[in-house]
């Protein structure tokens, strides 16, 4: 049977914002669904969320968190993005530890031009892009390794180097960054966690604008605060039971942001 189950039903995100007055935005998140070409059971999960997502109302966009893809195969990535393209709105794409080997044919590069391909609405060449719905700035960082792939996110000094500029360039924004690996561990782990994750978050106590940060990766679901920011980390598509998450954000002229969010339980056929 289907659920919708309510994880949050209010968060006030402490430390006012000033630029709040932006409005609000609903988004679904999938993380970690591991699609395999091929792979019966991997397809019918994948199709059932786009229509199930489909079904929603006032989804703006669906963001795939990492690991979209279970072995890093150039077929595999025109496969997903070939059922990704039959959602009813936009799509953005972020890199996990699964999706991509460069020694195998796919770097990030490849993996990027393979869902250009294959959807000619999708224009970002690189795993490090920015996006913008209303007033809300949408931030994707990559934390994955394509040389030698592993378990450990890996945020590179430049690209925190470019974070940093964005987070500056959008300081009057509200900005959610969306990447695969967390931050704030949704449990203790000595194979799953992020290189030198607290040079990040140190980063991130410069700017007052971050409100949330979306992860996937541990197939967990998991939320925490941390210095005013929503760490929101979501469960494995795949795994059972079957779940996206639904999240909404709602910003208000003299009030801190709220976020609400909801997972949602598919009924896969």
């Amino acid at each position: 049977m289907k659920k919708n189950i309510i994880i949050w039903v209010l968060l006030i995100i402490s430390g006012f914002f000033t630029g709040a007055n932006a409005g609000e935005i609903r988004f679904v998140q999938v993380s970690d669904a591991h699609f395999t070409k091929g792979n019966e059971y991997s397809q019918r999960v994948l199709e059932s969320a786009v229509k199930d997502i489909n079904k929603l109302d006032n989804i703006s966009f669906v963001i795939f968190s990492g690991d979209n893809i279970n072995d890093p195969k150039p077929e595999d990535v025109a496969a997903f993005t070939r059922i990704a393209n039959k959602l009813d709105v936009p799509y953005y794409i972020i890199l996990g530890n699964h999706d991509v080997f460069k020694s195998n044919g796919l770097s990030k590069e490849r993996y990027f031009e393979i869902v250009r391909e294959n959807n000619i609405l999708f224009k970002y060449k690189t795993p490090n892009y920015v996006f913008k719905k209303g007033e809300f700035v949408f931030i994707v960082v990559d934390g994955a390794k394509e040389v030698i792939p592993g378990t450990t996110g890996y945020f590179k000094a430049n690209t925190l180097e470019w974070l940093d500029k964005q987070l500056t360039k959008y300081a009057k924004k509200p900005v959610i960054i969306c990447q695969h690996f967390p931050l704030i561990e949704p449990k203790p782990s000595t194979s799953h966690g992020t290189y030198r994750s607290e040079e990040y978050l140190e980063l991130l106590k410069k700017h007052s604008n971050v409100i949330a940060l979306i992860s996937g990766h541990f197939h967990m679901n998991s939320e925490k605060m941390q210095d005013g920011i929503y760490h929101i980390n979501s469960p494995s598509l795949l795994a059972l039971p079957n779940q996206y998450k639904i999240i909404d954000v709602v910003t208000t002229k003299g009030f801190s942001p709220m976020i609400y969010t909801q997972l949602r339980e598919l009924d896969v056929k």
